[in-house]
């Protein structure tokens, strides 16, 4: 089940919202626990019993740690954490690196190992991580262990931010899940978070992705210049605004039921930098690994060495951590290099350039990028990168690559200029206007969104969540 399907936003929501609403405060906890459980099992029925084994493993754990932390058993408490996230990293390892494992071994022994391709749980990378951010910060003494196994529950299986974030930290929502302020106003921004979301999803997200989906099946001789970057940039709109799309979405139903989770992008295209773009992409991921794995292994207070060691580290297990493949290895890897090149030997050059090349610097290295992630090897992608600088393909036009260029010019147009906060900052000036003409033009915008997503939805043959396989 996503949010952007008929029956999530005319079925399942107003149930859900009916049932939160209706019951004491007391029992909202466990509504939401008990329907995010029902969302989980609609696709990965299975699973659920995996689900409900890290919440239990990691609620006693926390428990445990608060046992051996009050009587000063600082070791055992420390033990008890390592052999939580030991366990964690295992079930997230089995079925999530096993296979990939398998077939490298296959690749240099003499002799092959059977095995069987398991299905990937969803959303087990966000999941696994809160949990993890719990346990830690229970050790560290920064959040008082949970309790009520319901509360727990609710907070690791909790269904706007389950599978694809934010990734939402325990100390984040610690007094959200014991008291949150509910109010129409609230309601309301929700609304309009949500449905900025399902614009930016359905109108513009799956229109790029099919854009993207049409070149990608083109082989490397058939493609030219042209179309290998029209593609590629299709599929830079597409993901940002597929994955963008659905935290807003995330953060609008988070809202509708009380919660405030964290922005997880903040126009990362108009980056100046490829560390400002990481500042702005996924940041409740980058900032996730900043806290658990770059700041102790030493951060940048140990030696220059030690520092390029700790970022390549960190941005392997970036890559690593968005896919068992060597391509997201070597796409985290290719971040990390470039972040080391930047922060030694760049500096400040960077800022002495025009702001309009900083801009142009950075989103072609983000592009890039992207063709090491969305490539389904790293010589497909050698070999994408290599079209499109000129080496092997169809030329520098052809007729396919004017086709998509016209077809598609209008959305490309719509799609770079929503990448950046001008129109959106205008908008939401109207917004928080009291001129009541103004607040009644937002409220068309909003319907006609909802409207045409919906007339989209109703006839579509294209709708995938990019973010799912993570």
């Amino acid at each position: 089940m996503i949010f952007s399907s008929i029956f999530f936003v005319f079925a399942y929501l107003p149930i859900v919202l009916i049932l939160y609403y209706l019951v004491p405060f007391k029992f909202k906890n466990l509504v939401l626990l008990l329907v995010s459980l029902v969302f989980y099992a609609w696709g990965e029925p299975v699973y659920v019993v995996l689900m409900l084994f890290s919440i239990a493993i990691n609620f006693v754990s926390g428990l445990e740690l608060e046992y051996f932390m009050d009587r000063g058993e600082m070791r055992k408490a420390k033990y008890a954490c390592i052999v939580t996230a030991a366990i964690n990293l295992g079930v997230l390892g089995f079925y999530k690196y096993y296979g990939f494992v398998i077939e490298n071994l296959n690749a240099v022994l003499p002799f092959d190992i059977p095995y069987t391709k398991l299905a990937l749980p969803i959303g087990i990378s966000f999941y696994t991580f809160q949990t993890m951010s719990y346990v830690i910060d229970v050790y560290r003494g920064k959040v008082k262990a949970q309790h009520n196994p319901i509360t727990f529950g609710a907070y690791v299986s909790m269904f706007p931010q389950l599978i694809a974030g934010p990734i939402v930290r325990y100390s984040d929502v610690e007094q959200q899940l014991m008291k949150r302020t509910m109010s129409i106003r609230k309601f309301g921004d929700g609304v309009m978070w949500f449905l900025q979301g399902l614009g930016k999803k359905v109108l513009i997200a799956n229109n790029m992705g099919s854009i993207y989906e049409a070149i990608a099946v083109l082989g490397a001789s058939e493609t030219s210049v042209l179309t290998a970057w029209i593609g590629c940039f299709a599929y830079t709109m597409q993901i940002y605004f597929d994955f963008g799309g659905y935290s807003d979405m995330a953060i609008g139903l988070g809202k509708m039921l009380g919660f405030e989770f964290m922005e997880n992008f903040n126009y990362p295209y108009t980056a100046k930098s490829i560390t400002d773009f990481w500042r702005r992409w996924h940041i409740s991921l980058s900032s996730w690994f900043k806290e658990y794995v770059y700041i102790p292994l030493g951060g940048n207070r140990v030696g220059q060495a030690k520092a390029i060691r700790n970022l390549l580290i960190v941005w392997g297990l970036t890559g690593l951590w968005h896919g068992a493949a060597w391509n997201f290895i070597f796409w985290g890897l290719y971040y990390g290099i470039i972040l080391i090149i930047e922060k030694y030997i760049l500096k400040g050059a960077l800022e002495k350039l025009p702001s309009a090349l900083q801009h142009v610097y950075t989103i072609v290295l983000v592009m890039f990028g992207w063709v090491l992630f969305f490539s389904p090897s790293l010589g497909s992608a050698v070999s994408y990168m290599g079209t499109m600088l000129g080496i092997g393909g169809a030329g520098l036009a052809d007729l396919t690559g004017w086709y998509y260029l016209k077809s598609g010019l209008v959305l490309g147009i719509i799609a770079a200029v929503g990448s950046t906060p001008v129109v959106y900052r205008r908008f939401s000036k109207w917004e928080h206007s009291r001129n009541p003409y103004k607040q009644i033009a937002c409220v068309v915008v909003y319907a006609g969104i909802f409207l045409i997503s919906t007339a989209y939805l109703v006839n579509a043959t294209y709708n995938p969540f990019l973010y799912f396989r993570f």
